[in-house]
């Protein structure tokens, strides 16, 4: 069952320009991110997709496959699905962050497994996405980290960027967010943080970027709302390790430093 990574690279960025490329000792950020999907054991090839000629000549140049899609997609998810047409026997594909450069190849290798299981049930879900726990009060308030509660037999149902699940009793008894969180000491164990990494069923990728958007995912501005209000199942696990993205000019100086120090799961690219 071919399974194929593919690693979205737009160069533009608001907050961080030219963010696919900046530099972590010594090599583009964007091959980092390659680096460690290699390394997951069950990915049989990884693609970086771009609409960029110089992360194309960036990447090539240190060996990694890559290709050119259209300037006109609005999302990565789109850019995603463009690679897919092209390789009709994939059955699995994988959207990575390009800005998690120290993602875990075993988050990578847990997500694929578990939608390989998803495919051998007939009521299997369409997606897979992964989790993390939320760490301070600052997190758990920050409209860029996206929260999901999840149900029974651990599908989502639903994402947001607010505080989700709201515990009301806390909230009443507390009289607010910051007050419970500082009175309860397993306040934050009741939230859960969303992360960027999604496996695709083939036939569910390609309907979902031909799918308009809705309502909800328009006023949280979050397109896996999209899936779920399509009646979707997205299947979400714990990740192995914790990820940290680069956003800005601090998270790249926190990415580096962690490099710098050796304080990141090593790769051992196959």
């Amino acid at each position: 069952m071919t399974t194929v990574a593919v690693i979205p690279a737009r160069y533009a960025s608001s907050r961080l320009p030219g963010k696919p490329l900046v530099d972590i000792a010594g090599k583009p950020m964007i091959c980092w991110v390659a680096e460690r999907a290699i390394a997951a054991r069950n990915v049989d090839r990884v693609i970086v997709a771009t609409d960029s000629e110089a992360i194309v000549e960036a990447v090539s140049k240190l060996g990694f496959d890559v290709v050119m899609t259209s300037e006109s997609h609005t999302s990565g998810t789109d850019r995603v699905a463009e690679v897919a047409r092209s390789i009709p026997d994939a059955k699995i594909f994988v959207n990575l962050q390009g800005d998690e450069p120290l993602i875990s190849p075993a988050t990578i290798e847990r997500a694929v497994e578990q939608m390989r299981e998803e495919l051998s049930s007939a009521n299997g879900a369409g997606i897979v996405t992964t989790w993390e726990t939320i760490d301070s009060f600052d997190d758990l308030i920050n409209p860029d980290l996206v929260k999901v509660v999840v149900g029974n037999d651990n599908r989502a149902a639903y994402f947001s960027r607010s505080p989700i699940p709201f515990p009301r009793d806390l909230i009443k008894k507390h009289g607010g967010f910051e007050p419970a969180y500082r009175h309860e000491p397993d306040f934050l164990k009741l939230f859960r943080k969303h992360t960027g990494l999604y496996v695709y069923r083939r036939d569910v990728l390609l309907a979902f970027t031909q799918w308009p958007q809705t309502q909800l995912e328009k006023i949280e501005a979050l397109e896996q709302l999209r899936a779920l209000e399509n009646g979707v199942v997205i299947k979400v696990i714990q990740a192995s390790s914790p990820s940290t993205g680069v956003d800005t000019e601090q998270d790249l100086d926190r990415v580096r430093e962690l490099v710098d120090a050796g304080n990141f799961e090593p790769t051992a690219v196959r």
